[in-house]
């Protein structure tokens, strides 16, 4: 088909403005482009047709371990980051204290990790106690400890890799702090995540054959602190690390090559069926020591737990 072209001119019609005359042809296709179709490239100008050709053509960018380059911000990282930072004060709005922090709030009541509610069925607190903290400190070491690790071990897997860690990790802490906890405790945090990734980028850099005597000398320090202070749930960053540590080996071992997105698959659904297989001996356990999960309000406006149905 012949190019439209202007009477007066002589130039050449745009092949998506036939209204519009232009100088300028695609250096790829050659065809006719105006201002508005115009796309810069490295040699003159390419019009949008040839630009989505050449992107369908690139493979996209993978990171060190599979997952896909989506930009140099951790977004995953600042999303984490933010939903802590945004809970924390909601609980401050509810009645939190935000110097030292207190079960009064009703955020913490709701949602928090107490195992007894938990093997009464209200498993979503194993995930809603990741998002919560006891006092202005709690949420600014952990928030400050996600910000380093986060944004070091999502560049090198990925967002989607990175996000499956965080939340895997948490849900260990979360497991064991449900199973070998006192029944009415309410603990929260996001320590049992943040320990997952000191676990994993501890697997990540002895895969690589790369110094461990600095992430070895930060756990081992978070774990000095975790058993010398009093009311910091050890469980939950034992836990963490554990299945931090364990998922990122499944991640990591993977060999490269067209079978490593499943062979990594397979993997983390390994650690979840561990998880959940956990889950359900914790609750049984559990279920033992409290058969019969009630709670009743206190005169301060706090509401208590009790393993049976009376009245104070």
């Amino acid at each position: 088909m012949s190019e439209p072209e202007a009477p007066a001119t002589g130039l050449a019609a745009c092949y998506r403005h036939p209204d519009r005359e232009t100088g300028v042809r695609c250096s790829r296709c050659d065809r006719p482009i105006c201002p508005d179709c115009m796309i810069a490239a490295s040699v003159g100008f390419h019009c949008p047709e040839c630009v989505r050709e050449g992107k369908r053509s690139v493979r996209p960018t993978k990171t060190m371990y599979g997952g896909r380059v989506r930009g140099n911000r951790p977004e995953v990282t600042i999303a984490l980051v933010a939903i802590n930072v945004v809970i924390f004060f909601a609980t401050i709005n509810s009645g939190a204290s935000v110097s030292g922090g207190n079960g009064t709030s009703d955020v913490y009541q709701r949602f928090a990790l107490v195992p007894a509610a938990v093997a009464d069925g209200e498993w979503y607190r194993l995930v809603t106690s990741m998002f919560l903290h006891y006092g202005i400190w709690h949420v600014a070491v952990n928030m400050y400890a996600l910000w380093v690790m986060g944004q070091a071990l999502e560049s090198m897997l990925g967002r989607l890799r990175f996000i499956a860690l965080y939340f895997a990790a948490g849900i260990g802490g979360s497991l064991l702090s449900f199973a070998f906890g006192d029944v009415l405790g309410q603990s929260a945090g996001a320590s049992g995540a943040i320990f997952g990734l000191f676990g994993a980028f501890f697997i990540i850099l002895r895969r690589r054959n790369l110094e461990t005597g600095g992430v070895v000398a930060m756990i081992a320090l978070n774990l000095v602190f975790t058993f010398t202070f009093p009311n910091i749930d050890w469980r939950g960053h034992v836990g963490g690390l554990v299945v931090g540590a364990a998922f990122a080996y499944a991640l990591v071992a993977a060999p490269t090559g067209p079978r490593r997105d499943r062979i990594q698959a397979a993997g983390a659904g390994v650690v979840a069926l561990a998880l959940a297989a956990c889950g359900f001996v914790a609750a049984s356990h559990v279920h033992s020591e409290c058969p019969g999960f009630a709670t009743f309000p206190l005169p301060n406006g706090a509401v208590a737990y009790d393993c049976g149905t009376r009245q104070p």
